[in-house]
């Protein structure tokens, strides 16, 4: 909880200073006057750099929240009352930053809000899908079923984004090793062997003294090149996050792009159908649920297309109809969605095409790793290889003109 510095006056006219750690300054004034003390000021107390970056460090992963939510859907489904629960949860819970939302949280359940008011507080920890989802069980009187649900949800959506991560995390690291190595040896080892030949005399051929010109270029202008490189990288994420227009493009060219597109498209439609089916089994409208499926797409393409199907059902059409003229989902996804629309299985229709995709993103993630391990090998054996023949070559012309 956050530590409150105090001034107040007693009744005597006196003035009293202090700290009190307090969720809000509310409390702290309320806690003065049961003290009779008049309350003159209450702020916050300034936090030191350490407690800023114990909070950057200490973040909420998903895995902890799939805890809270499950042990949080179990107490309630066992009678226990709901501010009860928050605070056994607060007490337990070994991450002081969530720790001190939940306890927020029950703060404003008992001043009177409803849980999903207090949740909605807090949009980093839970997203408007986890807030509408309980804002759901609390009209329904399912709150446990909800909050078992979107524990099933959360694991899911996390393990199909650490499926994608994974893939990404080797390839990443390989091409950042293979250019490390490139730099290191062009100026720290290359200028050891031009000074050799150097004093040895004679012409290089040609494969050796491009090398030797490129280790002259990098030792000059290294760091120029390495925060050129930085620039090119924070100027590319800042005008993805600033720009809309450019995020568009950005976003249009990554589902075009070879290989990666198609498993762009197959974790959008994982993620579009296994949100939306866990929302209409919640009881959340179908329009705020499209809604909300389309802010969390992830892709401003998809996010597009989402707003354009949300409001062509507003106007009396079926989903099926605009999502296939839509161009962005597969014929599949879009027949078996209209299917469930005849049928009245909407969300075992979703349900079944989110585990399908799920398999597809497998399948999909076995396959781009399995080209770009040898891909990857052979870039990097080729450019350390290429390097070291091209210094060898003048060696072997040393040894013949020895012999």
């Amino acid at each position: 909880m956050p530590i409150y510095v105090w001034k107040a006056r007693t009744r005597q006219g006196t003035l009293k200073k202090g700290e009190i750690e307090a969720v809000s300054d509310q409390a702290v004034m309320a806690q003065l006057r049961g003290q009779m003390l008049m309350p003159v000021s209450v702020k916050e107390k300034a936090k030191d750099v350490s407690e800023y970056l114990r909070f950057i460090k200490q973040g909420i992963k998903t895995r902890e929240l799939v805890i809270f939510t499950r042990q949080f859907a179990t107490m309630i489904d066992a009678g226990l009352p709901l501010v009860q629960c928050l605070d056994i949860l607060a007490e337990q819970n070994p991450n002081k930053r969530f720790k001190e939302i939940i306890r927020a949280v029950r703060q404003d359940v008992e001043q009177g809000s409803t849980f999903a008011e207090a949740l909605r507080k807090h949009p980093k920890p839970f997203d408007p899908l986890y807030v509408n989802l309980v804002q759901a069980g609390e009209i329904g009187g399912i709150l446990d079923t909800i909050l078992n649900r979107l524990a099933v949800y959360l694991e899911k959506a996390d393990s199909l984004a650490r499926k994608v991560k994974g893939a990404m995390v080797y390839p990443s690291t390989v091409l950042v090793v293979a250019i490390g190595v490139v730099i290191l040896m062009l100026v720290k080892v290359i200028p050891t062997f031009a000074k050799m030949f150097t004093d040895f005399g004679g012409e290089l051929p040609a494969p050796t003294q491009m090398v030797i010109n490129m280790s002259n270029f990098m030792q000059q202008w290294v760091w120029l090149i390495v925060g050129v490189m930085v620039a090119v990288v924070v100027a590319f994420l800042r005008a993805r996050k600033q720009s809309p227009r450019f995020r568009r493009s950005t976003d249009a060219l990554f589902l075009k792009l070879w290989v990666i597109g198609p498993l762009l498209q197959k974790v959008a439609v994982a993620r579009f159908t296994r949100t939306l089916g866990t929302m209409i089994a919640s009881g959340v409208p179908i329009l705020d649920g499209l809604e909300i499926v389309a802010r969390t797409a992830g892709n401003m393409v998809i996010e597009e297309a989402l707003m354009d199907v949300r409001s062509a059902i507003s106007e009396g059409k079926t989903i099926a109809e605009p999502l296939q003229e839509s161009g962005v989902f597969p014929g599949m996804v879009v027949q078996m969605i209209a299917v469930g629309e005849e049928t009245g299985a909407m969300e075992s229709m979703l349900s079944k095409i989110a585990d399908f995709y799920d398999e597809e993103v497998d399948a999909a993630v076995e396959a781009l790793t399995a080209l770009l391990e040898p891909a990857m090998m052979v870039f990097l054996g080729g450019t350390v290889g290429g390097l070291l023949i091209a210094m060898y070559l003048p060696i072997f012309k040393i040894a013949e003109t020895v012999g």
